[in-house]
């Protein structure tokens, strides 16, 4: 069978019109996969677990996120004197334990006998700082974790032991934090993880820094090759705000959200995850204005 010229070039467009096709589905698969949510969800976060009714950062708090029903859990690490990865927020322990002493100046056993239970509850049973391997022990299957770096780079070594030795999968552990080289380097690292770029974009009042625009956060997030952005919540984010993250093929995530309102309208907005102190109550609220 032989071909005219003119049969030739209809197929050889036929043929580049299906690859385009292709192509397109496959950007938009990744989209949607980024996003860590199917198609009008969100994506609840126990913020240092279900910290409004136990000690944040806490086994005890950990647990009963899972228990309330959050779809993941965020946590804070730090690196203790001996080299140890430990859940804590804080770079000293006067606010949770009374001591003030930096968790880096402390090792791991000296920062085991603090109780950081107290100044949220005198009368409860004793809760202690834990390691980052005993938290990622407690994720369920089909759940994950936001790992926040509370400090710099040369967590990242120990960071990737602690994860290769959970037996945990890929999904089920994301990074998150404040330094933009501290991102890079840990996505540059750990390329199989997906990682998100804090940023506060409240105004401030007090301040003549004016917040990141979004074409300026997506500018630095495409830069240092995270997967997404997580955002303090705010009026800015609306529904042309995600919408620009998303065309950028970026998730988004909010924090730190408490009022039902705020998260209905994060909701609403079309962000991919926000974070709570509240996980349950903050879901049944939601449900409740469906």
């Amino acid at each position: 069978m032989s071909f005219t010229l003119r049969d030739r070039i209809f197929f050889s467009a036929c043929l580049l019109g299906l690859g385009l096709a292709v192509g397109a589905t496959l950007f938009t698969d990744r989209v949607a996969a980024q996003s860590e949510t199917t198609e009008g969800e969100m994506e609840i976060v126990a913020h240092r677990g279900a910290s409004y009714d136990l000690p944040e950062n806490t086994l005890a708090a950990f647990n009963l996120a899972w228990e309330q029903g959050a779809d993941a859990i965020e946590l804070d690490i730090m690196m203790s004197k001996d080299g140890r990865v430990v859940v804590i927020h804080d770079t000293d322990t006067k606010r949770l334990a009374g001591v003030d002493r930096k968790v880096s100046d402390q090792t791991f056993l000296e920062l085991r006998k603090l109780d950081v239970g107290r100044r949220q509850d005198e009368n409860s049973t004793r809760h202690q700082i834990p390691l980052l391997h005993e938290v990622l022990a407690t994720i369920p299957d089909g759940k994950r974790a936001l790992i926040e770096i509370k400090c710099g780079k040369e967590i990242i070594p120990e960071l990737i032991r602690e994860l290769k030795a959970s037996g945990k999968t890929p999904e089920q552990t994301a990074l998150i934090g404040f330094s933009a080289d501290v991102m890079g380097a840990a996505k540059e690292a750990l390329p199989d993880l997906i990682a998100y770029w804090i940023v506060s974009i409240k105004p401030d009042p007090k301040s003549v820094k004016k917040p990141l625009t979004v074409n300026e956060l997506i500018a630095t997030a495409k830069q240092i090759k995270v997967d997404g952005l997580d955002l303090s919540a705010c009026d800015m984010i609306d529904k042309r705000f995600v919408a620009k993250v998303h065309d950028a093929g970026l998730g988004l995530a909010v924090w730190t959200v408490n009022d039902p309102e705020v998260a209905r309208a994060m909701h609403d907005a079309g962000v991919d995850s926000l974070t709570t102190d509240r996980p349950g109550w903050i879901r049944e609220r939601l449900a409740e204005e469906q």
